[in-house]
């Protein structure tokens, strides 16, 4: 699947992804914010790929590779996940890789998926958790339309005796 944009395009995840994905999940730096709490292992990554084609309605979950036009790099991976067909609403998550970071790629991307979730999937909200220790991630929903409607308070671990706390934030189709 592409999705295109003006400067990055979605494309569905290819056997090729395994070393980036690889290299992404088991980037303890993002542990934090995507709830991982140990290392994935290649053959691990490799089974996910091979099951990546099923539908969204299947696996209630869909990652997309955000790539670059012209050279086709990876320069990061958009998610729809806790996808809830009779409800209409799914959870949006995004990843930039650091030396893609500031450079547009993820505003352009939440606003492809956003418009794919509302205009092909037909979803009535998307919701998006953001720590307060991300305002670059907060400032970037917003911009995209998403409002805050909770804090989560001491929601995160972030050491053995240490939380913070998380937004939620909303977006509905009107």
């Amino acid at each position: 699947m592409f999705i295109k944009g003006e400067n990055i395009y979605l494309r569905a995840l290819e056997p090729s992804d395994v070393d980036v994905l690889y290299k992404w999940e088991n980037n303890r730096e993002i542990w934090q914010v995507s709830n991982t709490q140990t290392p994935f292992s290649r053959y691990v990554l490799e089974q996910f790929l091979v099951n990546a084609h099923e539908d969204i309605y299947t696996n209630k979950q869909l990652r997309l590779i955000i790539s670059q036009h012209g050279n086709d790099a990876a320069v990061g991976a958009i998610d729809l996940f806790d996808f809830d067909p009779y409800h209409l609403r799914a959870g949006i998550g995004i990843l930039i890789s650091e030396e893609y970071r500031n450079k547009g790629y993820a505003y352009e991307a939440l606003l492809l998926l956003k418009d794919y979730a509302f205009n092909t999937l037909l979803l009535k909200q998307l919701y998006a958790n953001v720590t307060v220790t991300a305002p670059a991630s907060l400032q970037l929903f917003e911009k995209s339309g998403f409002e805050k409607i909770g804090l989560k308070k001491q929601w995160n671990r972030v050491s053995a005796n240490e939380f913070s706390d998380e937004w939620l934030l909303q977006l509905i189709n009107q």
